[in-house]
């Protein structure tokens, strides 16, 4: 067990509109977001990129200087701060994500460890968007440790099922990545995982034994009692306007800095320190 507890916010996601929700988007609006989850505790920021032209801010962008003026921006408000890029991408075309990666040379970032068929069912019954596949072959996540490999960016696997955590091993036992491992088991996605507590001793069993992991929790209410779970176990813990709205009493929160004071008191209340970015950088084995 980890005595202390690395934070990661989560500050945008994908697919959250900033129309009807508080997300941010321009690298002043990120760096702003960033500096309230910094300051309560946060010592990883996980970005994903939006086109920059008015209206369009819902949309994913992959320009490499997006990439840089946002990360420039969050590295000024926080100092010593650690990026972790985003890297998903469906379908057969992955070039902006893995240009993103070898120009700007995050510290980590995320590599999507396995496929999934990404589904949600609404309440009356009918698909909630049109159901697709999450592709991750084996060449594509080959690519994506190969760019961070050269990048010097420790790659967060992210693992969406019991199966796809048992891939990481193979990855490593196959040769395809021989660096420190971290995984981050993503929970509460409808057609995966769920968030359970009780699947996380699992998980633990699977996983290999030297890697740092992680609990990305996605829904509302649920996800607290696997939040402090995570924490009672030894995990690292990410929250963020990417995974949810709401805190444990069902309010909706209008800043990630709300969300990390939350998760923050949840890893002291387990007995856990709060890792500074310095710290961080060692518990995960990064380099620079």
């Amino acid at each position: 067990m980890s005595d202390k507890a690395v934070i990661t916010c989560a500050l945008n996601g994908v697919l959250t509109d900033p129309k009807q929700h508080h997300v941010p988007v321009t690298p002043e609006e990120m760096a702003r977001e960033a500096k309230a989850a910094y300051d309560a505790g946060a010592s990883v920021m996980h970005i994903h990129l939006r086109q920059q032209a008015p209206g369009k801010g819902h949309l994913p962008s992959w320009e490499v200087e997006v990439s840089r003026a946002i990360q420039q921006a969050i590295r000024e408000a926080c100092p010593g701060v650690i990026i972790n890029h985003t890297t998903g991408v469906v379908g057969p075309n992955y070039a902006g994500a893995l240009d993103c990666v070898r120009e700007t040379k995050p510290e980590m970032a995320a590599c999507n460890a396995g496929s999934l068929n990404y589904l949600k069912v609404k309440a009356d019954n009918t698909w909630a968007w049109p159901p697709h596949l999450f592709d991750n072959p084996v060449e594509k996540i080959q690519a994506y440790i190969d760019v961070m490999n050269d990048a010097g960016t420790l790659p967060e696997f992210e693992c969406f099922d019991v199966g796809i955590v048992r891939s990481v091993g193979m990855y490593r036992q196959t040769g395809m990545y021989r660096g420190p491992l971290e995984y981050n088991f993503v929970m509460g996605v409808a057609s995966g995982m769920p968030a359970d507590p009780d699947l996380l001793p699992i998980l633990l069993k699977l996983k290999a034994p030297d890697a740092a992991w992680q609990v990305t929790a996605i829904g509302r209410g649920e996800i607290w009692p696997l939040h402090r779970r995570c924490a009672e176990l030894g995990g690292h813990l990410r929250t963020g306007l990417e995974d949810t709205f709401y805190r444990p009493d069902g309010s909706k929160v209008t800043s990630n800095g709300q969300l990390i004071e939350t998760i923050v008191a949840y890893a002291r209340g387990a007995g856990r320190e709060i890792a500074s970015p310095a710290e961080a950088r060692t518990i995960f084995g990064i380099r620079r």
